[in-house]
């Protein structure tokens, strides 16, 4: 089947299609409202779009994404400089970020270690990290990695890595989630739960 509407519309849908999350039904329908109010959504959309294209930055000390270097979390003095947050990525450390949980700093590796995607240690921004660690203001290490095998993988050599430094490792604790049902949960989250118990 044909195409059912001009080049622009078409180049639209297929940009819109390679965001995660979205497959080409989500994609026409994406375009659809977004030609629709091109004066509330498309015109702002797109400037917004184009000054994050010229005016975003990745931070050289964390590796976070924002319009300064450093970055706004690397420049606060109210921080905590001596607990880094390891992250997989940027939108890990936004979520730690709106949980404010973690007062001190971070660094997002830029990935995960994958045997299957060809993807080693020289990928990542691990040595980046270790020179942080060794730079005798990092007392600790939070590893918040995925509960994955990937990421599994990377705590474990990250952890081994650091280890050297003399830093203090540590992982954030997995288990039952704040308000989540037993029945709900699978057999993976209710053994980590388990082994990670603590006295009541």
């Amino acid at each position: 089947m044909g195409a059912t509407a001009g080049p622009e519309i078409e180049r639209l849908i297929a940009l819109l299609g390679k965001l995660p999350g979205m497959g080409p039904r989500s994609a026409r329908r994406a375009a659809l409202a977004l030609l629709k109010k091109r004066e509330q959504l498309l015109g702002p959309l797109a400037d917004a779009m184009a000054t994050a294209r010229d005016r975003v930055l990745t931070c050289t000390t964390c590796g976070a994404l924002d319009t300064s270097d450093p970055c706004t979390v690397c420049s606060d003095s109210e921080r905590d400089a001596t607990l880094l947050c390891v992250v997989e990525e940027v939108g890990a450390m936004w979520a730690m970020e709106r949980a404010g949980a973690f007062k001190g700093r971070y660094h997002v590796l830029g990935g995960l270690l994958s045997a299957l995607d060809g993807r080693g240690p020289e990928a990542l921004r691990i040595n980046d990290l270790l020179t942080r660690a060794g730079d005798g203001v990092v007392r600790e290490a939070v590893l918040a990695l995925p509960a994955t095998v990937d990421g599994q993988t990377t705590a474990h050599y990250v952890a081994e890595r650091l280890g050297a430094s003399g830093v203090s490792v540590t992982m954030l604790a997995r288990g039952v989630p704040v308000g989540g049902d037993l029945d709900w949960l699978d057999d993976g989250t209710i053994a980590q739960a388990m082994r990670a118990r603590r006295p009541a």
